[in-house]
């Protein structure tokens, strides 16, 4: 039966596979039920392999201890790198009817204090080796400033806290699938964070239909380069391959040459990453030599993908490009194109919804736009948060009355459903009264040879209101100029859309997560720091 065109722009997707009313809990202990001997995790750095029935027991042993310290539904956080024991860790605390806060280890004193507090962490696991850093000792010396935390303990002892715990017969509590599991800081691209809460049912649910659609297997290898402490990698990867039961190869720290190593070593399947890391893996001078026959499907996100890298990426990798788009506050995926999709839909659209998730495009009104229009992409279902850690305002901003969750970001839909992202509601450039999306600029450029990575930004001008600003880094041994920039951005699209100021850079500013930080492009214009191109 072939489903009629849509009119408006409203959808929902399919009505299978079901949502699972599962926690994380019972999410480990089905895999260690039905596959207790394969391998569940795997550090790539030292090859230190855990089973899926070791996994179990060291989860729960650690549960136990946390049981024996702290009362139900405390706040623990994570704040260290990818390491195989943050795996442990996050099955632990969810085992223990407690709730995640997941921390990004390259956070300051400040900016920690302040996810500390915000969340009322009562307890912190730390590494206490990380870029030069005791993350462990820094998180004992802000207990002055932290009046919640009651106890700081080191991440990489979690091994002998679980063998120390094993003989436990501390009861471990039965949560319900709805509660409060995870709370994750924005990443902040524009500024402040805001702790997104979310339950089981949402990001258990998500990842198995994440992965479902990327055409996973059991038994498959899926590699965590993706930070642990962001939903690309604690629920993308480490819950894909609880519900999947797929054997999780952990990448410490993202750097494209071990990547590379690991793909080759573990045969690696099915992977994940930012614009910034595919093309880092791609530019690195060892890829055409590489051995990466084993990968079936590479999944991106987070940012635009310009369709250019879509299609570069599948001619030199040979394998599949899936593209998720979502948020945190969404679990964090609402659409996503299929391995399968046609090179036009995967190199321009975002995908259709996933199984039980319902989107709607809005005008600024909150009426549903027809086929086409852009207006602002919403959410409704099991995937959206409960709301932002004690922040009804902001919560209130973001989920109306009726249970819609609103993006920020500017897409539209065509008839089939499919959606393509216009761009963000606050990167929307205004110039002399026209709107401006910065994405359609940056696919431009991104086109030309001589452009690695593009940032295009609005610069205020007492004149025009804003202007276009475009920060290019250039690719390897190659050198543009402004000239001839300016001329293909002016073959391609409209005179006002031109860029007037133009910058280089050797990297951008990048969130955990790694996202282009535009709001610290423009910071950096502001004092004069930004490098001009000729």
């Amino acid at each position: 039966m072939t489903t009629p065109p849509l009119t408006k722009s409203h959808t929902i997707g399919p009505s299978e596979p079901a949502i699972l009313d599962l926690t994380l809990g019972d999410v480990l202990r089905r895999a260690a039920s039905e596959r207790p001997d394969q391998p569940a995790l795997i550090a790539s750095n030292t090859g230190s392999t855990w089973t899926f029935a070791e996994l179990l027991s060291d989860a729960e042993a650690v549960a136990r201890d946390l049981v024996e310290r702290f009362e139900p539904a405390s706040r623990i956080a994570i704040w260290a790198q990818n390491l195989p024991e943050w795996v442990i860790a996050e099955y632990a605390i969810a085992l223990a009817g407690m709730v995640i806060v997941t921390v990004n280890p390259n956070l300051l004193e400040d900016e920690a204090a302040y996810v500390f507090n915000q969340s009322t962490s009562v307890g912190v696991i730390a590494s206490t080796s990380y870029r030069g850093r005791n993350l462990m000792r820094i998180a004992e010396q802000l207990m002055e400033r932290c009046p919640s935390i009651r106890e700081v303990s080191s991440l990489n002892e979690l091994t002998s806290v679980a063998q120390h715990a094993r003989s436990s017969t501390t009861p471990l509590p039965e949560p319900d699938p709805g509660d409060l599991v995870m709370i994750q800081y924005t990443s902040g691209t524009t500024g402040f964070p805001k702790g997104a809460s979310l339950h089981h049912r949402g990001i258990v649910t998500n990842a198995l239909h994440s992965t479902l659609r990327n055409g996973s297997k059991p038994g498959d290898v899926i590699m965590g380069a993706m930070p642990l402490f962001h939903t690309g990698g604690s629920v993308l990867v480490v819950l894909a391959a609880g519900t999947r039961m797929l054997t999780t190869v952990i990448i410490e720290e993202f750097e494209p040459g071990h990547a590379l190593d690991t793909i080759e070593k573990y045969g690696v399947n099915l992977g994940g990453g930012v614009p910034t890391m595919l093309i880092a893996m791609m530019e690195h001078p060892t890829f055409k030599d590489r051995d990466l026959s084993s990968l079936t499907t590479i999944t991106s996100g987070g940012s635009t993908v310009p369709a250019a890298l879509v299609e570069r990426f599948e001619r030199e990798v040979g394998a599949k490009l899936t593209i998720v788009f979502g948020q945190t506050e969404m679990s964090p995926v609402a659409t996503m194109t299929r391995p399968d999709d046609g090179v036009d839909d995967k190199a321009n659209s975002l995908g259709t919804a996933l199984p039980h998730v319902e989107i709607k495009i809005v005008d600024p009104d909150g009426n549903t736009v027809p086929i086409g229009e852009p207006g602002e992409f919403c959410t409704s279902g099991y995937l959206n948060m409960l709301g932002y850690n004690d922040n009804p305002e902001a919560t209130e901003e973001t989920i109306d009355s009726d249970g819609w969750l609103h993006s920020g970001d500017i897409c539209s839909m065509d008839e089939r459903g499919y959606c393509y992202i216009v761009g963000r509601i606050k990167d929307m450039i205004i110039r002399g009264g026209e709107n401006i999306y910065p994405k359609e600029i940056e696919e431009v450029l991104f086109r030309h040879p001589s452009v690695g990575e593009v940032a295009v930004i609005g610069l205020p001008d007492d004149k025009w209101g804003e202007t276009v600003g475009a920060v290019i880094r250039p690719s390897p041994d190659a050198s543009p100029s402004v000239a001839e920039l300016r001329a293909w951005v002016r073959e391609h699209l409209a005179p006002h859309k031109t860029p007037a100021s133009w910058f280089t850079t050797n990297e951008f500013p990048l969130t955990g997560s790694g996202k282009i930080q535009k709001f610290v492009l423009v910071e950096m214009w502001n004092k004069n720091e930004l490098e001009s191109l000729e």
